[in-house]
C-alpha cells in the first residue's frame, strides 16, 4: 500500500493518464482481494481456536465435577467405614482389633486412592492450564492485516467537472 501512495500518475490534457491510473485501480483491488481472503482466514482460525477453548474449558468443568463428587464419595466411605468400626466396637469387644486394623487398612487404601485421584487431577490441572496458556498465545500472536484506507480506492476522475 506504500507503494500505491508514492505512486504519482502522468497528467494529460484532461487529467491522469487513465491506462495508469487503471493499472493501479486494478493492482489495488487485487491487494484488497488478497487481504479480505488473509482477513478471512484469520477469522476462522480464530473462530477455531476459540472453540477449542471452550471444549477445554468443558471439559476443565467437567474434571473439575468428577473430582469433587470422588472427594465427596471418598468422604462419605470413610464417614461410613468409621462409624461401622464403632459399632463394631459397641457389640464386640472380643473382635474388635481385628476389626478396627480391617478399618484402617481400609481407610489407608481410600487415602491412598484420594491421593492418586487427587495428583492425577493436578496433573490434568496443570496440563490443561499448559493448553489454556498456549491457546491463548496462539490467540495473541494472531496478526491481522491492516485494511486498506477507503480514500485510495476513490476514482477522482468522476468527481472532476467536464
Amino acid at each position: 500500500m506504500s507503494e500505491a501512495t508514492a505512486n504519482r500518475f502522468r497528467v494529460l490534457k484532461q487529467g491522469y493518464d487513465r491506462f495508469e491510473v487503471d493499472r493501479m485501480i486494478e493492482q489495488m483491488t487485487l491487494e484488497l482481494d488478497d487481504y479480505k481472503s488473509r482477513l478471512d482466514l484469520y477469522m476462522k482460525q480464530s473462530e477455531s481456536s476459540s472453540q477449542q477453548l471452550n471444549l477445554i474449558k468443558q471439559r476443565y468443568q467437567t474434571l473439575i465435577g468428577e473430582l469433587n463428587m470422588r472427594e465427596k464419595a471418598a468422604d462419605e466411605i470413610a464417614r461410613l467405614a468409621l462409624k461401622e468400626a464403632n459399632r463394631i466396637i459397641d457389640t464386640a469387644q472380643n473382635n474388635a482389633d481385628s476389626i478396627v486394623r480391617e478399618a484402617l487398612s481400609t481407610a489407608r487404601i481410600i487415602l491412598v486412592e484420594i491421593a492418586r485421584i487427587s495428583q492425577d487431577a493436578n496433573e490434568v490441572k496443570s496440563e490443561l492450564k499448559e493448553k489454556l496458556d498456549a491457546l491463548s498465545r496462539s490467540i495473541d500472536d494472531l496478526e491481522i492485516p491492516v485494511v486498506p484506507k477507503m480514500e485510495f480506492l476513490k476514482d477522482s476522475d468522476q468527481d472532476l467537472p467536464l
